[in-house]
């Protein structure tokens, strides 16, 4: 079988001989240490990507892909809105809204809360809370019946359970004998909720629409706009696009929650970096390697120059052997991260009863497993980037190796 002359030697340099040993254990501490940085970064990106996926996943149970609205907040004829809307690719739900702030006190307690008036039969298509109810219904808001459902964060605050009434102070005052008063309506609660979101559980209200539009004091036929569900969440931008395009005000759950990934992007971003660096410094036991081959086989550099190798031969010669390094240790650091990236749902529960601890409180992060989502794209970017750096590794030490003299390493011979 042909073996090209640099693959061959680069290949019988890295494996053990009898002077060697030392030298054969660095470059094994150096394909380690490649296999701990890959291992390393496909893990900590894949639980990364499983962070992100799955607070998108809770946030837009909640929240529209695409909501359509006016400048106004007042969107007039929304009935034949929502028809057309419904007939467009990839829509599965449009749903009205009217959305508004209020102060909610119970027992003397008082607390801000976000408020949004919907239709009980329509909401599920739009939105998850009908499958998130603690206790109660969402089916339980009747017009005129004046109940709410709230997240169950702020109903344990404020120590409120069902059929308690509570009162909604909205801003926005009423004329009275007196003077000038906030308005204040009493409300029985029909159901809590719970979606894992502090943003949601902890100070969310949900009315009927037509009690909401009575509380703002709204005309009936009116809301604020439309929220739309769509088959998938990434075609919410450019379906966005194409409502603005036709005159709609609209905007995407993108830019509704931009700051949000944003920062999960740069916080990706750092620790690609940061973990790169484990890579980088098993990078440098390759550079380490060489430098005692090249000095330990001056004198069979020598040979091969005045047996008619050239620099350029014995340059591959190490830049084979550093290679050798890093692909071995890169294919070791792929195996690892992918068998526990996959299996870390398993892992860290299995960790957790061994040592007796809990790494992810519930009281303390919504998110109490660590999940995992592998993306492939990461790991062939991981391992060029490796073997990228294992390569430029060997550069210098195989360029000091092609350097040497014959006479000047044959001398003391």
């Amino acid at each position: 079988m042909f073996k090209p002359l640099p693959f061959f030697i680069g290949l019988r340099y890295t494996r053990a001989k009898r002077r060697n040993h030392f030298i054969s254990f660095i470059s094994l501490t150096s394909i380690l240490g490649i296999a701990l940085g890959v291992t390393a970064l496909i893990t900590v990106l894949s639980v990364m990507n499983g962070f992100e996926k799955e607070l998108r996943h809770r946030m837009l149970g909640m929240s529209a892909h695409v909501v359509v609205k006016t400048t106004d907040n007042n969107l007039h004829d929304w009935q034949n809105l929502a028809q057309e809307l419904r007939k467009k690719p990839h829509v599965t739900g449009v749903a009205p809204f009217i959305e508004g702030q209020a102060m909610i006190s119970h027992n003397k307690n008082v607390k801000g809360t976000f408020l949004q008036g919907i239709l009980p039969d329509i909401e599920p298509q739009v939105s998850q809370v009908k499958d998130k109810m603690v206790v109660g219904a969402i089916d339980n808001l009747k017009a005129g019946e004046f109940g709410i459902v709230l997240g169950e964060e702020l109903a344990r605050s404020l120590n409120i359970w069902l059929d308690d009434k509570i009162t909604l102070i909205v801003p926005q005052a009423s004329v009275t004998p007196v003077g000038l008063l906030p308005r204040m309506k009493r409300f029985t609660v029909q159901g809590i909720f719970s979606v894992g979101m502090h943003e949601y559980d902890s100070g969310f209200v949900l009315l009927h629409l037509e009690d909401m539009a009575k509380l703002l004091r709204m005309p009936t036929e009116s809301v604020h706009g439309l929220n739309i569900k769509l088959d998938d969440m990434f075609l919410a931008k450019p379906f966005n696009r194409q409502l603005q395009a036709e005159g709609y005000y609209s905007y995407d759950w993108t830019y509704r929650h931009k700051n949000f990934f944003e920062a999960i992007k740069m916080e990706k971003t750092v620790m690609f970096v940061i973990l790169t660096l484990i890579v980088a410094v098993a990078a440098f036991n390759i550079v380490s390697t060489l430098v005692m081959v090249v000095t330990d086989k001056q004198a069979d550099i020598a040979i091969l120059r005045t047996l008619g190798a050239t620099p350029r031969t014995i340059m591959g010669i190490f830049m084979v052997q550093g290679t050798l390094i890093g692909v071995f240790g890169t294919l070791l650091g792929l195996f690892g991260g992918i068998s526990l990236a996959m299996n870390i749902e398993t892992v860290i529960p299995a960790l957790e009863q061994l040592f007796g601890i809990q790494f992810l409180s519930p009281e303390v992060y919504y998110i109490s497993e660590l999940p995992s989502d592998l993306r492939w794209l990461d790991v062939y970017r991981i391992s060029i980037l490796s073997l990228i750096i294992s390569l430029i590794a060997t550069i210098y030490p195989a360029w000091r190796g092609s350097r040497i003299q014959p006479a000047e390493a044959l001398r003391y011979e």
